[in-house]
């Protein structure tokens, strides 16, 4: 057979026969290399360990080692999990089951019914029986019409199948009787994939369309090791422990029904409580920072947004425009900052006002697709803690230097020791996405770089992160359950100051063009609210907590009035306080108050009634505490005004 020329990673050049494989190439260099080799790559494409190479190239191994071989371990694992499928169910179709950052899954259609996670222990069964099977793995290509008439019984394959380009090759992957339509990226064979668990059910629209069949999706997760597949069942037990949805029931905070709409969550009276202490807190922060808070309509004229470049850029996530009748059209507002622009419009401005900052609670509305909503994380109507400065060129450092610290501020209030920033600019090649404006992009991307450098920070950047009018830095969040999301930004716009011909009065008499800086603190309410409860593990701090105090008499005819009038002081106090006249034990009542975890139960007998005290039980102790009712007041107003921290600023 003729010689194919592989190229290795380090610039070494060898020749081998053609029709090699992956595995003999690893074997020619060492024995220890072929064991822990997981898949080769010949000029960007995966090779499975077992395929034949016909044309030469840029080629590497992947091995165990590797962050992306864990992938290819899970993709495998989805395969493995299909198979043990179709063993059990026969008739079951199969949409698509990739790898994905913490597991994997498979979307499946089986017209016995829905697979319950009762039914788990019998797929892993075969799942485990298979790898012993250790069937290799081996991928080819085939012609369109062998795929169709291979993937005929299956509705879903033979859709995708009919979407490839008419000129793409078809590949398949093969292990023992099971085959998949696939494009490689899969381990050597199946006694590779020891370490696995199936987790959980959902279901999934066929290729996320609300129009298309519901499909029921099954996850997994897949390790190396069985060390490593342990810590994350123990994590993902820890997660539903977390879950705000769960402790939002437990803790009667929000809801969520059909009859209202989905996405739309009700604030219960706790969840109120909570929602309530963050909007006066945040408002109180940006009016001590100098900010001033305005009201505008959630509703606005389309146009605005067409200026804005809201529309062309995010009319996919904005609800249908309303059809006034009169050639006017409404829309949901999804974003504050035209808003804003327009109280800034609205007065003509000298640089003496400058910087002028603009807060908001605004209410806004995105178009989120069903199957993404989640409790008050992802929702379709949301408050943002919303502001906007407008500066002139030589306060945009000191500007960003005074949000960064409120942030900063505000993290050390609630706890929130974990983040790490991100410096996100646009995708030079994305013009679809990004305003295509080279020197723009390129001065408010060095102002930015040059900013976070001055103030001495640790950042890492990430292209294609912007927002589409400007560049931006991100504070990243880890969050309770173990992933990252954004929870604070700060973008530099030269934009929409140019679109929206904003100007003011320079001390030369001339007008200028301001900067805008766009700045969210805590996010939105639902979603702060949402990681707090996950944080805090519903364990709010006292500051925060629905219900601060409860107040339990031990005899309701003994002790009742004195317990009703603490109540009645510390409500006066603006101590959200209440009294607890269930008629049960009161061993039951104290752990009903534990189990909610409220910061302080007050016990009430005749010591304390006759002694002006009460006997303290904080929330997580065992352990009681008497004291003066004066000085417990003391005691307690000095939690909520520290923000229930130990330490001092």
């Amino acid at each position: 057979m003729a010689d194919i020329e592989i190229k290795f990673p380090d610039g070494a050049i060898k020749n081998f026969a053609s029709g090699v494989t992956p595995l003999e190439i690893a074997n020619g260099i060492s024995k220890s290399l072929a064991k822990k080799a997981v898949s080769g790559r010949l000029n960007g494409e995966y090779v499975g360990m077992h395929d034949q190479m016909m044309v030469g190239g840029d080629f590497e191994l992947i091995t165990k080692d590797s962050e992306e071989a864990l992938r290819l371990l899970r993709h495998s694992a989805s395969h493995l999990m299909a198979q043990a499928l179709k063993r059990l169910h026969p008739d079951m179709n199969f949409g698509v089951g990739p790898a994905i950052d913490n597991g994997f899954y498979y979307d499946t259609d089986n017209a016995e019914g829905q697979v319950s996670v009762e039914e788990f222990p019998a797929i892993e069964k075969i799942m485990h029986k298979i790898v012993e099977e250790n069937l290799p793995i081996v991928s080819r290509v085939i012609s369109r019409e062998e795929a169709l008439d291979m993937f005929k019984d299956d509705p879903y394959k033979v859709e995708l199948i009919n979407d490839l380009p008419i000129d793409e090759k078809i590949s398949i992957a093969v292990q023992g009787d099971h085959v998949e339509l696939d494009k490689g990226g899969l381990v050597p064979s199946t006694g590779w994939i020891k370490n696995f668990k199936l987790t959980s059910v959902a279901g999934a629209y066929w290729r996320g369309k609300s129009s298309n069949p519901m499909l029921q999706r099954i996850y997994g997760t897949a390790f190396w090791n069985n060390d490593d597949l342990q810590a994350e069942l123990k994590r993902r037990d820890e997660a539903k422990e977390r879950d705000h949805r769960r402790i939002g029931a437990q803790q009667d905070l929000f809801f969520t029904s059909q009859e209202v709409g989905s996405g739309l969550p009700v604030w219960m009276p706790n969840g109120a409580a909570i929602r309530r202490t963050l909007e006066r807190y945040i408002v109180d922060r940006e009016l001590e920072a100098g900010y001033e808070h305005v009201y505008t309509p959630i509703l606005s004229n389309l146009d605005l947004y067409k200026t804005s470049g809201h529309w062309d850029h995010y009319h996919d996530d904005m609800f249908p425009p309303m059809d006034m009748g009169d050639g006017e059209f409404l829309e949901l507002r999804p974003m504050n900052c035209p808003s804003h622009i327009q109280v800034y419009n609205h007065h003509p401005r000298s640089y003496k006002e400058l910087p002028l900052r603009i807060a908001e609670l605004g209410m806004m509305h995105r178009y989120e697709k069903s199957g993404a909503l989640t409790g008050l994380s992802r929702v379709r109507e949301m408050t943002l803690n919303d502001g906007h400065t407008f500066v002139t060129l030589d306060q945009i450092e000191d500007e960003f230097k005074n949000i960064l610290n409120l942030m900063i501020d505000v993290y050390h209030d609630f706890n929130i020791s974990d983040y790490r920033f991100r410096l996100s600019y646009r995708d030079p090649k994305n013009t679809e996405k990004y305003f295509d404006d080279d020197e723009m992009w390129a001065n408010s991307q060095r102002m930015l770089k040059a900013a976070m450098d001055d103030l001495g920070l640790e950042y890492f950047e990430a292209e294609g992160e912007a927002a589409f009018y400007g560049p931006k830095l991100d504070v990243q969040i880890k969050t309770a359950l173990g992933g990252e999301e954004t929870l604070s930004t700060i973008q530099l716009d030269f934009l929409l100051p140019e679109k929206f011909d904003l100007g003011y009065v320079g001390p030369d008499g001339e007008q200028h063009r301001p900067v805008m800086i766009h700045r969210g603190v805590i996010s939105t309410m639902e979603r702060f609210t949402a990681y707090l409860i996950e944080m805090y593990k519903g364990a709010f701090p006292t500051w925060l907590a629905p219900h601060q105090v409860r107040v339990i008499p031990v005899n309701r005819g003994a002790h009742g009035e004195y317990a009703e009038k603490i109540v009645e002081q510390l409500k006066h106090q603006g101590i959200r306080a209440e009294y607890e006249n269930r008629n049960e034990k009161l061993g039951y009542l104290i752990r009903d108050a534990q189990s909610l975890k409220i910061p302080y139960t007050l016990v009430i007998g005749d010591d304390e009634k006759n002694n002006e005290s009460v006997t303290i039980r904080r929330f997580g102790s065992r352990d009681t505490e008497t004291m003066p009712l004066a000085e417990f007041e003391k005691t307690l107003l000095a939690d909520i005004a520290n923000y229930s921290r130990t330490d001092q600023k």
